[in-house]
């Protein structure tokens, strides 16, 4: 196909009020309304579909209809970049907080945001995570300047909402039932391994990562932590990154223990 019937091709595939573009024939009509209509229902089908793997807690929340009707919209105003739809979606989090007709679930963004935040960790670089033993032999002097290299899959999606609650319930990881305390939650997504696992960060503990992911130091993360929370707790925290496996090489300063090689 000729780059100067490219862009018209695509914009009337997705929007059925244009016409056919000029140069689009078959072998039985001049122009071939019905089959580029099928062709064009096809085409939104199949990206609905894909939106529909993608998204499968957002689904159940809202309904098969009601999604199906969402992602045709958002399909139609937003068509892929590229020709590989693992990633496609990555703008339906925005999308959602814009659409209208779910208004009376803020929330609804903020789980699709977590979906979306799975693919990528499922799909990111194997990266062996951090031994749990190596912390025990960085000197207790050189703890304050420790710094920690983010595992390839490991992200955090922040909230006002709980968020990893809602998102269990309807990815069949808790049983559904009413929610007592609406406080945010802060989600860690990582695969260290081969599944992708989903984690409610403790109080601080989104701040505590971002800075340590940030190549802040670890005292420096741990102020960030507790500007963030007086809740923050170090101990917990260090032992959850730990064993999340959303780390994998520890480096100190001259003159305490490197582990990072």
């Amino acid at each position: 196909m000729s780059a100067s019937i490219e862009t018209p091709f695509a914009t009337a595939l997705l929007d059925a009020n244009r016409a056919i573009p000029p140069g689009v024939v078959s072998h039985t009509a001049e122009v071939p309304t019905k089959r580029f209509a099928v062709y064009r229902n096809n085409v939104v089908a199949s990206l609905v579909a894909a939106l529909k793997v993608r998204f499968p807690a957002v689904m159940r929340i809202v309904g098969e209809e009601f999604f199906a009707a969402m992602a045709r919209v958002f399909v139609t105003t937003h068509p892929p970049r590229s020709p590989i739809l693992m990633f496609y979606g990555d703008t339906f989090t925005d999308f959602i907080e814009g659409f209208a007709p779910a208004s009376d679930l803020p929330y609804l963004a903020d789980v699709a945001h977590l979906e979306a935040a799975r693919t990528h960790a499922y799909h990111a670089a194997d990266a062996p995570p951090l031994d749990p033993m190596e912390i025990k032999s960085i000197e207790e002097s050189g703890l304050g300047s420790l710094r920690i290299a983010r595992h390839p899959s490991a992200q955090i999606v922040r909230s006002r909402f709980p968020i990893v609650t809602i998102w269990a319930m309807n990815a069949g990881e808790m049983e559904l039932q009413p929610i007592a305390d609406w406080s945010g939650e802060d989600a860690l997504v990582v695969r260290p391994y081969l599944e992708v696992e989903v984690r409610k960060l403790p109080p601080g503990g989104a701040a505590f990562l971002a800075a340590l992911y940030a190549g802040h130091p670890l005292a420096s993360a741990i102020e960030a932590a507790q500007a963030d929370s007086v809740e923050f707790d170090l101990v917990a925290n260090l032992a959850g990154l730990i064993s999340s496996g959303a780390a994998t090489t520890m480096s100190c300063p001259a003159g305490s223990k490197d582990t990072s090689s």
